[in-house]
């Protein structure tokens, strides 16, 4: 009987020490942040993405030295990579911030005028995000428990140059969609704190259907 207790002991110590990890900060797609659902970040991120000249992204950038670009409001993007990327960056980030980014996702767009209607952007998006092959993302060195249950698609399809000033006339990139895996964290405690995620497609005979994402964040909350 006491082997027992003391195995039950133990699996409690390790659910509380998982309810402590990543997966008590990740808020849920339906859940309301600065005004937004969480699922609407989706195509708010790849809007950020295209506010800035190539070398100032936070995308292209391999240290983390552009992370603070175009930051606004309550949440905060942290960037993957494009294609298939290894990269490490360190990023100080205001207490009290939402922290969204993608672990690995498509976008599709028209690539001129009336060659791509909403569904079928979306069909595209969707595609290599049918054939995840591997999936993890930890804090501080836990693995958050099942993070395959993060996909969000854009319900909306979206201009992709929507966040651009007006006065600078842009031109209209719609009928856009993205669909992949992503995480909305709650805000962190002050401090140091370790972000890793890692997944990979394997999907035949489409556009980067084998791509592979492998980031490492080395965040400071102050």
């Amino acid at each position: 009987r006491m082997k027992y207790k003391l195995f039950f002991l133990c699996i409690m110590v390790m659910q509380t020490a998982r309810a402590a990890s990543i997966d008590h900060y990740m808020a849920f797609p339906e859940d309301m942040v600065d005004g937004r659902k969480v699922s609407e970040y989706v195509n708010r991120w790849w809007q950020w993405t295209y506010t800035m000249p190539e070398d100032q992204s936070p995308v292209h950038d391999l240290t983390g030295a552009h992370c603070d670009a175009k930051q606004e409001g309550e949440v905060w993007f942290l960037a993957g990579g494009y294609g298939s990327s290894t990269i490490t960056r360190s990023c100080v980030i205001p207490e009290g911030r939402y922290i969204f980014f993608p672990v690995i996702n498509m976008v599709y767009w028209p690539r001129y005028e009336g060659s791509l209607t909403c569904d079928e952007a979306k069909r595209h998006a969707a595609l290599n995000n049918d054939e995840l092959l591997t999936i993890e993302v930890s804090l501080n060195s836990v693995s958050a428990w099942n993070p395959a249950n993060t996909r969000i698609a854009s319900e909306q399809c979206f201009d992709l140059l929507g966040m651009l000033p007006r006065e600078i006339n842009p031109p209209r990139i719609y009928p856009a969609a993205t669909d992949g895996y992503w995480l909305m964290l709650k805000p962190l405690p002050k401090g140091e704190h370790l972000l890793k995620f890692q997944a990979q497609y394997d999907k035949e005979k489409t556009p980067y259907g084998k791509m592979l994402q492998d980031i490492e964040y080395h965040l400071t909350i102050q």
